[in-house]
């Protein structure tokens, strides 16, 4: 990491000491009790249950409760506001959701960051609403905990979308953008702040799905909101590209499982069509996991191995190709807002589980749409490398954003990358 990214990351931590140890959040009208330790896990939880009518805008606050910003071991002086909300599911159809609202103490004008935690689950127990208020964690959550933690300190309001939605579909695409936009619309509501109040994004790994996706359909979903800027690193903006490249890895071959459990529950796949023996146990095992729990327990794991003949991989799956390619990012639209781009390179393909040229291709394709994109790429640094410089630089970035400084756009000297088409 360059120095500047060394200063922003001493600064950050001094933040969180400030945080922890003198902040307070403004209170706000509730309407249930504060959750915590020993709280039941969202699935469990009717604060997440709506039976009600949805005939309302998206965005629209339908309950609130109080919540404690803490650790399961370590209670902080902070708190907020959950909100369950309406929002939009991939195809369309009303669904809710949650988001975790954290306002500082500290004066002056609001502005937003709806902060995307990467917490790439497929259950509940995972959930930034409930991680957040001390109900688990994990080291990525607890990293992300930190970094919230600095943004409050640095008097910004953050808002954390439970983005993945009630089903827990990891990666889907629009539906995650829609989330994370309808939690700044109720966060703005429930808090009466008004439309145009200056909102950045950020998310790195699984939280630039939510970060990207918002950014590109912002101009047709949400039109009215302020974005000054959108920070995404470690972005999977081709799942039939990542494929073959976590195949058989000692790191990250868990995700394959993880992924079909994903489309099966936002697609509706038939996965007695293609899903060979040995997929069917591995799926059944990684159906309510974090990913901390399965990325790296499947060392031999291949693409191959997950389907039955006459497929040789899930790319052979018309059904699977059609979704992957359904989630194909700058597909769908086009962002409005300057947009920082980042990704690490440790390999001659990738960061070890994102694919460098890929991001790179998608940065060269909004630049030809005359976006604003200032990308980044952390030569020699892994995924889990790259997060640290990836959260200095978005710092800055947005913090320049918000400022109304110059941007650092190097459309310039982008080189093409991967075609972004989809797979045939």
């Amino acid at each position: 990491m360059s120095q500047v990214g060394k200063g922003f990351v001493v600064r950050l931590v001094a933040s969180v000491v400030l945080v922890l140890g003198s902040v307070t959040l403004v209170s706000v009208p509730v309407a249930q009790a504060d959750p915590g330790p020993g709280s039941p896990i969202p699935a469990d939880d009717p604060f997440y249950d709506w039976d009600g009518g949805l005939d309302v805008s998206p965005g629209t606050v339908l309950r609130s409760r109080p919540m404690t910003f803490r650790t399961p071991n370590q209670p902080t002086p902070v708190t907020g506001s959950q909100v369950l909300y309406r929002t939009t599911d991939q195809q369309g159809e009303s669904v809710v959701t949650v988001a975790t609202v954290l306002r500082p103490l500290i004066p002056g004008p609001t502005r937003i960051v709806s902060y995307h935690m990467a917490y790439d689950a497929l259950g509940s127990q995972c959930n930034p609403s409930y991680t957040l208020s001390g109900g688990s964690t994990s080291p990525i959550a607890g990293a992300e905990q930190v970094v919230i933690a600095g943004y409050l300190a640095a008097g910004y309001t953050v808002v954390v979308p439970d983005y993945e939605g009630e089903q827990l579909e990891w990666t889907i695409g629009r539906q995650s953008g829609y989330a994370a936009l309808d939690g700044v619309r109720a966060a703005q509501s429930f808090l009466q702040l008004p439309s145009n109040t200056p909102v950045g994004m950020v998310g790195y790994s699984g939280g630039s799905v939510p970060t990207q996706w918002g950014a590109e359909i912002a101009p047709e979903y949400a039109p009215e909101l302020n974005l000054v800027g959108a920070a995404a690193g470690g972005l999977p903006v081709d799942l039939a590209h990542n494929l073959p490249y976590v195949s058989g890895s000692k790191e990250w071959a868990g995700v394959i499982p993880a992924l079909i459990v994903a489309y099966q529950r936002a697609y509706g796949l038939d996965l007695d069509d293609f899903i060979s023996d040995y997929g069917r146990q591995v799926i059944d095992q990684v159906d309510q996991e974090c990913i901390a729990q399965f990325a790296d327990d499947y060392p031999t794991l291949t693409d191959a191995s997950m389907v039955k003949a006459p497929y040789t991989s899930m790319l052979d799956v018309p059904e699977v190709v059609a979704a992957i390619d359904d989630n194909i990012m700058g597909s769908q639209g086009t962002p409005r807002t300057p947009m920082f781009l980042a990704v690490g390179q440790a390999d001659p393909i990738g960061d070890s589980v994102m694919i460098t040229a890929d991001v790179q291709g998608l940065a060269y394709e909004y630049c030809g749409r005359g976006v604003d994109v200032q990308y980044a790429q952390y030569d020699g640094l892994s995924h889990s490398e790259a997060f640290p410089a990836f959260e200095a630089q978005s710092l800055q970035f947005l913090t320049e954003r918000f400022s109304g400084g110059p941007t650092r756009s190097n459309c310039g000297t982008m080189p093409p990358g991967n075609s972004l088409a989809p797979t045939p």
